[in-house]
């Protein structure tokens, strides 16, 4: 099957989360037998039109909007231009996709609008909610609005979750028009086996993932870190370590550290490569995601590292409280580190969950099993549009 996957700002060939999804999402899918092209824009002018990777993705870098980043909220206005850019090369090239699959909302606009031209259905993938980011500040009050057009304008819909389904069906997304597919994680570079960061093995290290923005839960495990004495709290993410010292996000923190008495035993890491994130998981004895959406979570189960959530959102899907690590409640530092406390000064009991861990995430988020799974989704909405089944019912004419 002829793939296309619209990834306006996370391109297979980048760094971080977003990034990595598409790209291991697309390997999985070219080991399946599949044809598949990524679609993305050209955010700096030396990028050649078409890469090749080496698992076997064409990355097409899509002329849109001056060639340089920009920020994913701003990128609404060039998606028309995205689409006629799409719309262009499936006609004039060989090669037209047997079924397009958007990431993230921008993309799905494109998307639905060049596909249209050629019956071509589209899957969409949002990964994240306007409502959900609490973005309308920087993105405006219409995105909620375009999410809810763009869930009913295409073939179907895959979510990560149940709690994703819950969003989308608020915002008025058919539940009809739902999947779940779970993200994915590679068991083959994110395991036990390997280097990890050197550390004090005198000191349990407790590990924390992500941008450095308040709704990462970073202050509560600041807080928790009172009642586990002697442990050392290491945040990997936000920006690079030569920005840290200016960036607003690392001074809230440290301050909080003083303000609780634990500076000492709190360290900022900043951006991490992708691929060297393994290293810091097999480094920690626990990980720590207070968020309610955490990829790295799964990520540090399949390096064999239990796992202590918030009971919310995704985390009560992809960790079993008391058996490969625990949920405690949201915004409750007291409960979180009652719970840090007790699987610091179990060596049994971490070891136990993180067997566990690492076999859950190996058998249930393997990639192989991920693709296979969208893959029979794309086979299905396939079949409907050849039997003359149009799905949308929705005119976006307007969207882009």
């Amino acid at each position: 099957m002829r793939i296309a996957m619209i990834s306006e700002h996370a391109s297979p060939l980048g760094a971080g989360d977003q990034h990595a999804h598409v790209a291991e999402l697309s390997e999985a899918l070219v080991e399946l037998g599949h044809d598949v092209r990524v679609y993305t824009r050209r955010d700096d002018p030396d990028l050649a039109e078409v890469v090749l990777t080496p698992s076997g993705v064409r990355v097409v870098h899509v002329a849109a909007g001056p060639a340089q980043p920009v920020p994913s909220g701003l990128l609404l206005p060039h998606m028309g231009e995205f689409a006629r850019v799409l719309s262009e090369q499936w006609r004039e090239s060989d090669w037209a996709p047997d079924v397009a699959h958007a990431h993230f909302w921008t993309s799905g606009l494109a998307a639905v609008t060049a596909a249209r031209q050629f019956g071509i259905p589209v899957v969409q993938s949002f990964h994240e909610l306007g409502a959900a980011e609490n973005e309308a500040k920087t993105q405006g009050p219409s995105r909620s609005g375009y999410e809810r057009a763009l869930g009913r304008a295409v073939d179907r819909v895959v979510a990560q979750t149940q709690d994703e389904v819950r969003g989308l069906v608020r915002i008025g997304v058919p539940r009809a028009r739902l999947s779940i597919v779970p993200a994915g994680v590679n068991s083959d570079r994110f395991s036990p086996d390997g280097p990890a960061v050197p550390r004090d093995p005198q000191r349990p290290r407790i590990l924390s993932v992500g941008k450095l923005v308040e709704r990462k839960g970073f202050g509560d495990v600041i807080q928790a870190m009172r009642y586990v004495p002697g442990a050392e709290m290491v945040v990997v993410g936000g920006p690079s370590p030569e920005q840290l010292p200016a960036d607003p996000g690392a001074k809230v923190l440290r301050d909080l550290a003083e303000q609780f008495k634990v500076a000492d035993r709190f360290r900022l890491v900043g951006s991490v490569p992708h691929h060297d994130m393994p290293n810091w998981y097999r480094s920690a004895d626990l990980l720590v995601a207070t968020p309610w959406e955490e990829r790295s979570a799964l990520e540090a189960m399949a390096c064999g590292v239990p796992v202590i959530g918030t009971a919310e959102g995704a985390l009560t899907e992809t960790v079993v409280d008391g058996l490969t690590g625990d949920l405690v409640p949201a915004r409750d530092p007291r409960a979180l580190g009652g719970a840090l406390r007790r699987l610091v000064n179990d060596k049994v009991r971490r070891f136990t969950y993180a067997t566990a861990a690492l076999d859950r995430a190996r058998q249930a988020y393997s990639w192989k099993r991920v693709a296979a799974q969208v893959g029979s989704i794309y086979s299905a909405v396939t079949g409907l549009r050849r039997s003359g089944s149009n799905t949308t019912g929705v005119n976006t004419e307007a969207m882009v």
